[in-house]
């Protein structure tokens, strides 16, 4: 009754001390279905005296999904004391049944063929201050992964200009610059955050291996409209260039982050642009809701322009476990658009914290 009553007070935690939550693990997406399994979250303070330093959070998460998903995944999300180091890591085991519809932003659900991927990848990144509230980082990075396409003859073991079917594996070097005026990296309710990051990857594998390069840009602003409601405004560009581009590196549009609504890899191409906005009520401490809309696509290198952009709205609910943190449960039901002879494309999302 005690723990009941402290997940439901509307006080506010002004301690920063470090918190560790072993908590079961839960998720939905229309990707993976229910996901259950074990977790825990552990986040603190390096400095707790100085309250600009930000929380740091590391996450351990297995869990296994109603479509056979299975996920072992290890987050870490760290700042130095006056945030003059920040420095992030993701490793994670992923085995995933999923539905592959074809390259381009005009792909078909007709089309639709069933694939099992299995995933290993690994992230580090390390970023210094060398003035206010910019960071100067490098990244290293690996991704390995295998495929079986479960029912052969269809779109995908039949077309040509689909690569490396099978699978491989890359690594990639990569710098990145940032720019943050955020007053929360969990929960903002103000300031602006610009991160771009270029990632090369030589061909160290074999002859036939990708070889190039990959750039991503993401622009965020808050503005807080009352003490209780704000709005962010979050765009994206990540673009792929190089030879020998497997499919299964090609920018992905649609996830419980941004252009929720549509499946995750329905559309995939060389170049990926989307932008949302949210506008979040947190009407008591512990519980917020969300409205949010955007458009984005998915376009190759030989076809660049913004024409014919993909809507999506939604809203969600929010509980916050951890609010002096800002650290929540999200519940999203995400509307993407209506093709003809389909069915309005949708997705309804249970994740750990906000989407942006």
């Amino acid at each position: 009754m005690k723990l009941i009553k402290k997940m439901l007070s509307n006080e506010k935690d002004t301690t920063r001390k470090a918190s560790f939550l072993p908590i079961p693990s839960f998720g939905y997406s229309q990707e993976t279905g229910l996901e259950l399994g074990v977790g825990a979250i552990f986040s603190y303070y390096t400095d707790r005296k100085d309250t600009l330093t930000r929380s740091s959070n590391f996450s351990l998460n297995a869990t296994y999904s109603t479509k056979k998903t299975y996920n072992v995944a290890l987050k870490g999300d760290a700042w130095s004391p006056g945030n003059k180091y920040h420095f992030i890591g993701d490793v994670r085991f992923k085995r995933m049944p999923f539905n592959f519809y074809g390259i381009g932003n005009n792909t078909q659900k007709a089309d639709e063929d069933k694939l099992i991927m299995n995933q290993i990848k690994v992230l580090f990144d390390a970023e210094q201050s060398f003035i206010s509230h910019a960071y100067t980082g490098v990244s290293l990075g690996f991704e390995n992964y295998k495929f079986t396409d479960q029912i052969t003859g269809g779109i995908f073991s039949n077309s040509p200009g689909i690569l490396d079917k099978d699978g491989g594996s890359v690594i990639y070097i990569g710098i990145s610059q940032s720019y943050d005026t955020r007053n929360s990296n969990n929960y903002p309710s103000k300031g602006f955050f610009g991160r771009v990051t270029y990632q090369f990857a030589p061909r160290f594998f074999d002859s036939e291996s990708f070889s190039g390069s990959q750039i991503k840009l993401d622009v965020r602003n808050f503005w807080p409209i009352s003490k209780k409601i704000v709005l962010g405004v979050q765009g994206i560009y990540y673009t792929i260039q190089g030879s020998n581009k497997p499919f299964y590196l090609l920018q992905q549009m649609g996830n419980d982050q941004i252009m929720r609504g549509y499946y995750g890899g329905r559309y995939r191409d060389e170049n990926l642009i989307a932008s949302q906005l949210e506008l979040r009520y947190r009407f008591m401490n512990r519980f917020g809701i969300v409205a949010f809309a955007g458009a984005g696509k998915v376009f190759n290198n030989d076809d660049v322009n913004l024409k014919r952009l993909k809507p999506n709205f939604g809203v969600g609910g929010r509980y916050f476990f951890d609010t002096a943190k800002g650290l929540s449960v999200r519940l999203d039901y995400g509307v993407g658009e209506k093709l003809a002879s389909e069915k309005r494309q949708s997705g309804f999302y249970i994740s750990l914290a906000e989407a942006f």
